[in-house]
């Protein structure tokens, strides 16, 4: 049986947490730019209502 390579599967984690922490850096950056949010400008549509049937 082969050996776990423990060294690479630090590296890849360490990759995925550094690549992550740019993606929200980039998106906090993006969102002091854009404090008014203006990237979805129309507001989002409340939920169709349901009836309650009830029981008499």
């Amino acid at each position: 049986m082969a050996k776990p390579n423990y060294s690479f599967e630090k590296r890849q984690r360490d990759l995925a947490k550094k690549a992550k922490k740019e993606e929200k850096r980039l998106r906090k950056a993006a969102g002091q730019a854009n404090p008014e949010g203006t990237e979805n400008p129309e507001p989002a549509a409340p939920p169709p209502a349901t009836e309650v049937k009830t029981q008499d």
